[in-house]
């Protein structure tokens, strides 16, 4: 249940930016939410997600290293706890990834997931962890322009949404479990809410997936985009098969823009 949750929200945020150039992200961002869950009909407060930015030198060139962590909070981990890693390292003028890794710890679960990009090849070279030493390779032939979610979950912020009319839709692919996931999103204009850090204007996005097990209904899944330069996301909320959810943002510094 919390896993998938999770999921669907780096799902939600994931859209096509596959040429266009980075104008909103830089190092040394980060960004909080709360992720809430729908339990007996109340949403309550389960987890911290944090999304931070830094600068990675190698011997060949420089990387952005994009990391994404959940942890639900501590009155929680009796219950269900939750030390999650999602992050990528992609070029940083467009969000291109070469490297992946994924380090899941819920309850007694655990997986660890690898991924070496060949963009020249269109394939993604594949290694898995669970526990217990248990090793899986694999070589993942996938589309052109396919990323992994991270990189995926941060290229919507370098879309240009000030040329999109009411209605616009974007389709997007993403490698996940060895597994591409088809997903789409449709601008539906603008809107202002409040959130914890002020009064913003946003555009506004429905989510979909082709995948009957992720997403739910026809109307029931929304992110929040700022409608300014950094195009940070500052509100979501989700329909999964087991219940319903949001995220909202908590704070933001080291922006851009």
């Amino acid at each position: 249940m919390i896993r998938n949750c999770i999921l669907i929200v780096f799902l939600a945020l994931s859209t096509t930016a596959i040429y266009a150039q980075n104008n909103a992200i830089n190092a040394g961002e980060k960004l909080t939410y709360t992720a809430s869950y729908n339990m007996s009909g109340v949403l309550t407060d389960i987890a911290q997600v944090t999304m931070e930015t830094s600068k990675v030198q190698t011997s060949k060139a420089t990387l952005l290293r994009l990391k994404c962590t959940a942890a639900t909070y501590s009155k929680w981990d009796s219950f269900f706890k939750i030390r999650d890693l999602y992050e990528s390292y992609v070029n940083p003028s467009n969000l291109t990834p070469y490297l992946y890794n994924r380090d899941v710890n819920e309850g007694s679960y655990f997986k660890n997931m690898k991924y070496t990009f060949s963009h020249s090849s269109n394939t993604v070279k594949s290694v898995m962890k669970k526990k217990n030493d248990y090793v899986e390779n694999n070589n993942v032939k996938i589309n052109s322009g396919t990323k992994d979610i991270v990189s995926t979950l941060y290229s919507m912020r370098i879309l240009d949404y000030k040329k999109m009319s009411v209605g616009t839709q974007k389709t997007f692919n993403i490698i996940f479990d060895n597994e591409e996931v088809k997903g789409i999103i449709t601008y539906l204009g603008k809107e202002t809410i409040s959130t914890a850090i002020g009064r913003k204007e946003c555009y506004k996005l429905a989510v979909g997936s082709s995948e009957a097990n992720v997403l739910q209904g026809k109307n029931s899944n929304f992110v929040w985009l700022t409608a300014d330069e950094n195009k940070i996301m500052v509100y979501g909320k989700f329909k999964i098969p087991v219940g319903n959810g949001e995220l909202k943002i908590k704070s933001a510094s080291g922006l851009k823009n």
